[in-house]
This record gives C-alpha cells, sequence and structure tokens, in this order.
C-alpha cells in the first residue's frame, strides 16, 4: 500500500496509461481522481475501482484550459479534504514534418501536451504546499530525447515537458514537492494499436525494442507509482525512461554475427 492515505489526480484517466495507472494508484491505498475529457469513460473506470475496493471520483476536464483545471483540483480537495500526487497524463499527437503540419494542430499539440503541465503545476502546487508537500508527475516520451521523423510538434512538445519537470523541480524543491517525468517507449495504448494494425509499422517498432516487444500501459504506471510514492523521496527532476531498451539500441544493430561462436 504505497500510497495509503494519499489523494492523487491522474488526467488522461480514461484509457491506457492513465486508466491503468488510476487503477494501481487505487490498489495501493490511494484516493483517484479520474480526469479526462470524455466524463462517461472516466466514470466507468471510477465506478470499477469502486466496485473493487478502491475509492475513485470521475471528472471532466480540458487540460489545456486554466478554469477546468483549477475546477479539477478544488473538487479534488473538496472530496477527499487534500492533495498530494498529480499524474499530468493526457496527451495528444498530430504527425507531420513542419512543412506538412497545420498551424492549427501545432497549437492543439502544444497546448494539451504542455501548457496542461504548466496549469497542472499551477493548481495542484498550492494545494500540495496546504499538505505538507506532493509529487507531480508529467508523461514525457522518448520522443522528447530525440528528433521523430513526422512528429515535429510531438518530439517538440516532449521536449518542452522534460525541461519544465526540471525547471519545476527546481523551484519548489524547497517547497516539499517533488516533480518527475516519466519517458514511454511504444506503449500498447489504443491510439497505438490501431497504428500497430500496419505489420511495417509493427515490425519496425519491435526491431527498435531489445526486448523485443510493445510495452504496456500497466509498466508505466508501476513507474509513476514509484515516483508517487515515497520510495522515491530522493527523486526529482528526472526522466525516467521506461522504453523496453529502445534508447540502449545503436540504431545499426549488431556488428558482429549474432550466432554463438561455435554455431559458426
Amino acid at each position: 500500500m504505497l500510497l495509503n492515505n494519499k489523494v492523487t489526480i491522474v488526467t488522461g484517466g480514461a484509457s491506457g496509461i492513465g486508466e491503468a495507472t488510476s487503477r494501481r494508484f487505487a490498489q495501493e491505498g490511494a484516493a483517484v481522481v479520474v480526469a479526462d475529457t470524455r466524463l462517461g469513460k472516466a466514470e466507468t473506470v471510477a465506478a470499477d475501482i469502486n466496485d473493487n475496493g478502491g475509492h475513485a471520483v470521475a471528472i471532466e476536464v480540458d487540460v489545456a484550459e486554466a478554469d477546468s483545471v483549477a475546477a479539477l483540483v478544488d473538487s479534488a480537495v473538496t472530496e477527499f479534504g487534500r492533495l498530494d500526487v498529480m499524474f499530468n497524463n493526457a496527451g495528444t499527437l498530430r504527425p507531420g514534418t513542419v512543412l506538412e503540419l497545420d498551424v492549427d494542430d501545432w497549437d492543439l499539440v502544444m497546448a494539451v501536451n504542455v501548457r496542461s503541465v504548466y496549469l497542472g503545476g499551477k493548481f495542484a502546487i498550492p494545494a500540495m504546499l496546504a499538505s505538507g508537500g506532493g509529487s507531480i508527475i508529467n508523461t514525457a516520451s522518448i520522443s522528447g530525447l530525440h528528433g521523430d521523423g513526422g512528429a515535429v510538434v510531438y518530439a517538440a512538445s516532449k521536449a518542452a515537458v522534460i525541461n519544465l519537470t526540471r525547471a519545476m523541480s527546481t523551484d519548489h524543491a524547497a517547497d516539499g514537492i517533488r516533480v518527475n517525468a516519466v519517458c514511454p517507449g511504444t506503449i500498447e495504448t489504443p491510439p497505438v494499436q490501431r497504428m500497430m494494425q500496419d505489420p511495417v509499422a509493427l515490425e519496425r517498432n519491435l526491431n527498435a525494442h531489445a526486448i523485443g516487444r510493445l510495452g504496456r500501459p500497466e509498466e508505466i504506471a508501476s513507474a509513476a507509482l514509484w515516483l508517487a510514492s515515497d520510495e522515491s523521496s530522493f527523486v526529482s527532476g528526472e526522466a525516467i525512461v521506461v522504453d523496453g531498451g529502445l534508447r540502449a539500441q545503436s540504431p545499426l544493430g549488431r556488428l558482429a554475427d549474432p550466432r554463438p561462436t561455435h554455431l559458426r
């Protein structure tokens, strides 16, 4: 019960990484606010958590709008009396090079992926200060550490999330607030599952991960749990990579014969 008696907010909590994390936080003793633009799906996740002995509520939120995020935090504190963990997980993607990408799509992705983290911190930190500190976790990506072809705004937004995480952690460390990011590789979320229906894309992604498979949302939830808990009490300002060995591999692959010597 790593989060016993803690109050948590998970944005994008109705599916994928957010849903898995909402469920895991509840299993570890937290009260969970499942926040999402899709209220019906959020309510389904919250109801299932409650039916299984947890404690959760669903709240509709637009993470790119200040009034909506402020109301989310206020509702969490009103419902549960405090706030200990803010998981800024909601995000979106629009493909394209700088020549192909529409200006409106650039603005949308930067708002949902970056302004949401700014707003999450802006409104969560005062609530955390009132209860003596807390943990903020932001979903970044390995795309924020390297340039992805054909996804310029996604890569730029996730790089911004990583450095925003570092800056926030520096500003609020003395307040007892830790701020970290998690950088997933390719995770089997619903949008990725749709993309992986293309056999070429699937093979390319499988080969890119040294472990030889895609990640599961529950594996990112485990990383978020560690960052949310006191088990990571000396960790702040970090971008924790959870990518199945993707970044460890050279794009050249094996330079030597992969067969054992006795079989050559």
